[in-house]
């Protein structure tokens, strides 16, 4: 049997990535929705605001830790806003930007649906792997990750470099 090449691997990888991805999302999102009233999108942004001092984020610094396209944050944090389980508040050091902040409801909703979204993780995602598999897997995406952030900085310092001649 031939060996595949780098790109037959990375395209294979990838494909296996997405299609992960677009089966396990809808029923995590089915799974949150009816057990907590909670949609995915909204229990990540919660899951991030809960996560961190405070319970604050900026809104720019929300759209990159959470998984939702940076278009889909503001309404989703609108909708949280709407349902009492976010706040906005004005940052008073530069008034294009605001904060996300979760209120005490929020953080209630987010503690009671924790235990089920990671029991769903487990059953629908981990469920086949072994832990060592679950190690590798984690390993690996944080390392395509941190050459995708490192790829973007570089690719910024080159446009500003590029701005400035």
């Amino acid at each position: 049997m031939a060996t595949r090449s780098r790109r037959h691997l990375a395209a294979d990888a990838w494909g296996a990535l997405l299609q992960v991805h677009a089966a396990l999302v809808p029923e995590l999102d089915r799974s949150m929705r009816s057990h907590s009233g909670l949609p995915l999108g909204w229990y990540d942004v919660l899951l991030e605001l809960a996560t961190v001092q405070e319970g604050r984020l900026r809104m720019s610094a929300l759209a990159e830790r959470a998984v939702l396209s940076r278009t889909r944050i503001s309404r989703v944090v609108d909708e949280l806003v709407r349902a009492g389980l976010v706040s906005k508040e004005p940052n008073p050091e530069d008034a294009r930007s605001s904060y996300a902040v979760i209120t005490p409801e929020g953080r209630r909703r987010f503690e009671t649906s924790a235990p089920h979204y990671v029991t769903q993780i487990e059953k629908r995602f981990a469920a086949g792997l072994t832990d060592d598999e679950l190690r590798t897997i984690a390993r690996a995406l944080r390392r395509v990750q941190t050459h995708v952030i490192g790829g973007t900085a570089r690719m910024a310092e080159g446009d500003q470099r590029h701005t400035h001649n």
